[in-house]
């Protein structure tokens, strides 16, 4: 995991839309930025239906969310409609930013060992600063948990 108080490494990876965003074009706001497994996950649905339902919060206190994880944005697209969800998905097919953040690791799956995501939210000031981490978070809690932390 990346260390609190550190820059959080910028990046570009293109969201449900097509359309590329860079964590730097969030400077001046909070950034909620959670990495998750699979769209379409029993945990993964609990986790952004979460993070939907407290969104206006998230903005009350000038916070975006943004999910990343493997999945294509095709796949974030149907994930998006859906579940109805307000904030941006962004796929790292290539796992460069997963890899980067730190989340990508060896998971022991009904004991075969396999790599993948670990789920982890990190929470970035406005200046691009590490302000809060948590790696193996609980989907169902996590943006309730995020949302205590602004």
């Amino acid at each position: 995991m990346l260390e609190i108080g550190t820059p959080a490494p910028d990046f570009t990876l293109p969201d449900q839309d097509g359309q590329e965003h860079s964590l730097s074009d969030y400077r001046g706001q909070k950034v909620v930025l959670y990495f998750y497994p699979k769209d379409m996950t029993a945990g993964c649905t609990k986790q952004a239906c979460a993070y939907a339902e407290l969104y206006p919060h998230f903005r009350e206190k000038n916070a975006v969310v943004i999910g990343v994880s493997k999945d294509s944005s095709a796949s974030h697209k149907k994930f998006e409609q859906k579940y109805d969800l307000p904030f941006l998905l962004l796929s790292d097919e290539n796992k460069d930013v997963l890899q980067m953040y730190d989340v990508w690791k060896e998971k022991n799956m009904y004991g075969r060992k396999t790599m993948g995501v670990i789920r982890t939210t990190y929470l970035i000031d406005e200046n691009g600063i590490i302000t809060h981490a948590k790696g193996r978070v609980k989907a169902a809690e996590d943006a309730q948990n995020e949302l205590a932390l602004l």
